[in-house]
């Protein structure tokens, strides 16, 4: 049997400053005023910079220092795509998830890659689920197996730990599960162009 259309996913341990990494975060999110008005408008359990501050990189050294290490990963994704182009940084913000939060499936378009980086993730946090890109063309396709092979699955569910870095091409439909835990998941979420 033949494998088409392979859908990677990139991961890897980073090894960044979680830990100034998650006061950062914290920070920002008792600090940010247009980010928490955004969040509560949204309906979004807890804080996020998305649609609040575009200058994380430059405003914090912490978001400065990650930022490079995200466009080597970025660019060795690039490489093992076989893709002739250098991805940029175009976007980062911010993401602190209170327990029960979830985020609905939802694609980055405008970007080439998209990922997260896992800072803080208590024991019960919300799992990241992928979905095959297949799936709308399937209309009268089977149900899968619970044992077929994850490349077959129409569902792909990764529970995140703290270092866990995350890349995917943009197009990728993914979505936040709800945790079930109390405590605040911190994430760096980022798109590149």
């Amino acid at each position: 049997m033949r494998q088409l259309f392979a859908t990677p996913l990139y991961e890897a341990d980073l090894a960044a400053d979680l830990d100034e990494l998650a006061r950062s975060i914290r920070a920002l999110a008792a600090e940010d005023r247009a980010g928490i008005g955004w969040a509560r408008e949204h309906g979004y359990r807890g804080y996020t910079s998305y649609a609040s501050l575009d200058d994380l990189p430059r405003r914090d050294p912490a978001f400065a220092v990650l930022a490079r290490l995200l466009t080597r990963h970025a660019a060795s994704f690039a490489h093992d795509l076989g893709w002739a182009v250098k991805p940029r940084l175009d976007s980062l913000w911010v993401n602190l998830l209170k327990g029960g939060g979830h985020h609905s499936a939802h694609i980055h378009p405008h970007s080439i890659l998209s990922g997260t980086l896992y800072v803080e993730v208590p024991e019960g946090s919300g799992a990241i689920r992928f979905e095959d890109p297949r799936l709308p063309m399937m209309m009268a396709a089977p149900t899968r197996r619970s044992d077929a092979p994850e490349p077959l699955q129409p569902f792909v569910t990764l529970a995140p730990r703290s270092g866990l870095l995350l890349l995917w091409e943009s197009w990728l439909r993914h979505e936040v599960l709800p945790g079930r835990g109390r405590e605040e998941r911190l994430s760096v979420s980022f798109n590149f162009r």
